[in-house]
């Protein structure tokens, strides 16, 4: 008889199938699993939290574009970790989540994962070990869904033998019908002002809806979760919504046509609606139809692969046409296209910096070639208007279920799935307090990594206009906290002080670098006021 286990038989599958990195934080009911991902070529990073984990094997999702692993204990092991599950779940990031289940337990881990939008999914026995662990892969890899894999610690020391992976059914996507590409076609014929606005559901699709842009005539824009998608192009409008510049928001509210593209059009998008016009068509294309109209009224959804679906439109296009693409909207873009071209009056005051020269300063002073994460809260506008990235795989926004404290574990993720890049993780003060374990694990792994921490000296977020008495904190001296945690660090009140910090670029960059950027207050976070606004 095998002295193989079901836990055997599960890590060595999910290898198999191509889980490469996995995070975690062992305990009781885990490590035969862990140590079998790690026997079959499989990574493991222990963070110092699971909730750290999820995040940071979401953000490694979303960088790499190979499924995320975490492997967590019975228990407080994956509650500890929910609330990274329901922000890769609602984000739907390829995720799977290997969750031990004592064989009597008291808390209705299925109905946990449920309830966060999470896929739940179980090790039946030996007999179904690898069909079973095949099967939650498929579903992260396919349906691009978190999958919660529940291994009860009965059934994973059951004794077992290694079977084949079963064959991958053949999975074409679905193809948009041709009454609705011809109906798409016929509205960017007859439009004069074209705007696209793609969001992750057309990451994969770069080439293919810009061709189509070109051809159309159209400006092109994205969600904040696909910022640096059309990252280069003469007509990108970067990011639609609150943080578009105004030069953007008012090309986007004259479209007479808009084009989502995989992106949900929610309030953070449209600013509530109010970024497109009330006489504009809309069309969404997705995946699902069930995504349609869901934020925003939509004239006409397609059901349809974005890529498959703008080649077939461009195939029913004319000639090249205009549109939008004219001498003048060019150069808007040019002279105001980007947030640092907008202008402003600078509010520093030599104690504090201002959080907008402050994200210039780091703009020019990074290497092109960067991954940032940002982390929840009110600072967050400045990272995600003021610096620029190579392309999509350059951000990560972890914003569809926010909490503050994300930024550290996501960069975290982000570095390990772009090594040839200076991973910047963007936090707010509370953020990085809240996060703060994960600065031990970046250590601890030689990260190069730049951390700015936007430090207002205030703990939370929410809407505008209402009392700060709730969030307001004493000055912390933050820098003094990193390098107790063994990281180099450097307090900024001025563009000056960052000195250190070009210096810690030019190498060897051993030790991760944390800047503790006291930024004047002055500035509400206007970017919230529309998604805030039914608060």
């Amino acid at each position: 008889m095998s002295d193989r286990t079901v836990a055997d038989v599960v890590g060595e599958t999910l290898a198999r199938l191509g889980a490469d990195l996995v995070f975690g934080v062992v305990g009781s009911g885990h490590p035969h699993v862990t140590n079998a991902l790690v026997a079959n070529g499989a990574r493991f990073v222990a963070t110092r939290h699971e909730g750290g984990a999820a995040t940071a094997a979401d953000a490694y999702a979303r960088v790499s574009g190979r499924p995320g692993v975490i492997t967590v204990h019975q228990g407080g092991g994956l509650t500890n970790a929910m609330t990274g599950i329901a922000e890769a779940a609602k984000s739907r990031t390829p995720l799977i989540v290997l969750a031990v289940e004592p064989a009597a337990g008291r808390v209705d881990q299925g109905a946990l994962a449920h309830a966060v939008g999470a896929v739940g999914d179980r090790v039946h026995g030996p007999a179904s070990a690898v069909a079973d662990t095949t099967r939650a892969w498929r579903t992260a890899v396919l349906q691009r869904r978190t999958v919660v894999l529940h291994l009860p610690m009965d059934v994973q020391a059951e004794a077992a033998e290694p079977d084949e992976v079963p064959p991958a059914p053949a999975m074409q996507p679905p193809r948009a019908s041709d009454d609705a590409v011809t109906a798409l076609a016929h509205l960017l014929k007859n439009a004069g002002r074209p705007v696209f606005i793609a969001g992750r559901g057309a990451l994969c699709a770069r080439a293919e809806v810009e061709a189509l842009a070109a051809a159309a005539g159209a400006l092109l824009a994205t969600s904040a979760a696909a910022k640096g998608l059309f990252a280069g192009d003469d007509w990108n409008l970067d990011v639609s919504g609150g943080f578009a510049t105004p030069p953007a928001a008012e090309l986007i509210r004259d479209a007479d046509v808009v084009v989502a593209w995989g992106a949900s059009l929610d309030g953070w998008t449209t600013r509530h609606g109010a970024l497109i016009g009330p006489d504009a068509a809309v069309v969404q294309v997705d995946l699902e139809p069930s995504a349609f109209g869901v934020h925003h009224r939509v004239d006409l959804g397609i059901c349809g692969d974005a890529r498959l679906t703008a080649l077939a439109v461009a195939g029913a296009l004319p000639d090249q046409r205009q549109a939008y693409r004219t001498d003048e909207v060019r150069a808007k873009l040019r002279d105001r296209g980007r947030w640092r071209d907008v202008g402003y009056t600078d509010t520093g005051d030599g104690s504090t910096i201002d959080p907008r020269t402050l994200a210039v300063t780091l703009d020019d002073l990074l290497p092109a070639e960067r991954v940032i994460a940002v982390d929840a809260g009110d600072f967050m506008g400045y990272p995600s208007m003021f610096l620029s990235v190579p392309d999509h795989h350059g951000f990560v926004f972890t914003q569809a279920f926010p909490s503050i404290g994300s930024g550290l574990a996501s960069a975290l993720g982000a570095a390990l799935a772009s090594p040839g890049r200076l991973p910047v993780a963007a936090c707010g003060g509370g953020g990085f307090l809240t996060g703060i374990a994960e600065l031990d694990t970046i250590r601890r792994l030689g990260l190069g990594m730049l951390i700015v921490v936007w430090n207002d000296e205030a703990s939370g977020t929410g809407p505008a206009g209402h009392g700060l008495s709730t969030v307001v904190v004493p000055e912390t001296d933050l820098a003094a906290i990193a390098r107790g945690h063994g990281c180099a660090a450097v307090t900024v009140r001025r563009p000056e002080d960052l000195d250190p910090v070009r210096e810690w670029l030019a190498g060897p960059r051993e030790l991760p670098m944390v800047v503790d950027a006291k930024v004047t207050a002055a500035h509400p976070s206007w970017w919230e006021a529309e998604p805030f606004g039914g608060h």
